[in-house]
């Protein structure tokens, strides 16, 4: 994957766990999946519509009042 192996994940693992402690850990967990969940979600959703009038329109608007 990215050249590393067991004995680098294990050492990764142990970090992280020194770092956050055993009882952080599904709480990590869980927000990492709902970040990733989010981005999913933003990345597939279409754009949202601008629904902002348009400047020309406004003026003419305004002209024939």
């Amino acid at each position: 994957m990215f050249g590393l192996g067991v004995w680098e994940l294990v050492l990764i693992l142990l970090i992280v766990v020194l770092i956050f402690g055993a009882n952080k850990l599904p709480e990590v967990g869980s927000g990492i999946g709902k970040a990733i969940q989010n981005f999913k979600r933003a990345t597939g959703e279409p754009e949202e519509i601008d629904v902002t009038p348009d400047k020309s329109k406004v003026e003419d608007k305004k002209k024939e009042s």
